[in-house]
């Protein structure tokens, strides 16, 4: 068949023993009917959704029979480990179900496909993906424009192209943060960006230093700062503290205390007053309706 994803990438994070899988559908909208009945059909599946063409899956490592039937529970992930730095997939569908789990051959960052059941027609469809073990890093980025120039949302972009130009990762997402309007210290709308990379392993602490580099490089600021966070999901307490800057002033302290109990790692590129957006940025970079309202639109 002619018809292939373009791209699987699986993250993981041992700590959790959770993996997230991101898949490029071929189609343009991608598949609302993959994600609810995988997510209808798999045990091990967590959370599931969509943008774009883009699926979502966050997934426990191990194995979970599949209890197919059609159109109720047609197709899932049966099976989800790690095998020293491959990730291994078993997926399983019944008829166009069954078909969809070859289709994952010949998609970038796919080591191989092994079709376990050949799939189609009312046939039962298995196979197993393989692809690189990744990890999540999520990057703060805050302070880099002036009132006369720049726009810290344009370099970060700039600076995620980068990353995926070098080969250090997958750019994956470029979330805008609303912080609090008063701020008497702001360049103009007040915001700081997250960007979220896929990296392998060997690449998980270089990254920030290849950004510091172009940061320091481009920025028009003399307070440019940003924060890193290596994990899937960003803590409750990372949460609160990007809702509370969205709300009013908060210290310096404050950042890095959170900081300090989250394992995020603060860099001053060319000084402090970008710190507390960065780490900010990071409370947010996953919730995307969120990020981006002022405070009185947000009902907690």
């Amino acid at each position: 068949m002619s018809v292939n994803y373009k791209r699987v990438i699986a993250m993981v994070d041992d700590a959790l023993n959770l993996v997230e899988i991101i898949e490029e559908h071929p189609c343009p909208n991608g598949s609302a009917w993959v994600i609810y009945q995988y997510q209808r059909t798999s045990p091990l599946i967590i959370s599931a959704w969509r943008e774009g063409n883009k699926h979502y899956f966050v997934t426990k490592i191990g194995k979970e029979k599949l209890n197919l039937v059609p159109s109720l529970s047609a197709a899932g992930i049966e099976e989800v480990y790690v095998k020293e730095d491959k990730v291994h997939i078993v997926y399983a569908g019944l008829a166009g179900g069954g078909v969809g789990t070859e289709l994952r051959k010949g998609a970038e960052n796919v080591i191989e496909v092994n079709i376990l059941e050949k799939g189609g027609g009312s046939k039962l469809g298995r196979a197993e993906v393989v692809t690189p073990k990744m990890e999540k890093v999520i990057v703060g980025i805050d302070d880099t424009d002036t009132k006369e120039e720049g726009a810290t949302w344009v370099l970060a972009h700039e600076i995620g192209l980068e990353v995926e130009k070098h080969k250090l990762g997958y750019y994956l997402d470029h979330t805008i943060i609303q912080l609090y309007p008063g701020n008497p210290n702001k360049t103009q709308n007040c915001v700081s960006i997250a960007l979220s990379f896929a990296v392998y392993p060997e690449y998980k602490y270089k990254l920030d230093k290849f950004i510091k580099k172009l940061l320091k490089e481009r920025s028009l600021s003399d307070d440019t700062a940003m924060a890193v966070y290596y994990g899937l999901f960003p803590s409750k307490s990372m949460k609160l503290f990007a809702l509370k800057a969205k709300k009013g002033m908060v210290t310096l302290e404050e950042a890095k205390s959170i900081a300090l109990r989250n394992n995020i790692k603060i860099i001053s590129v060319n000084g402090e007053g970008g710190i507390i957006g960065a780490v900010a940025a990071l409370g947010l970079a996953e919730h995307h309706s969120l990020a981006p309202k002022l405070c009185e639109d947000i009902e907690l």
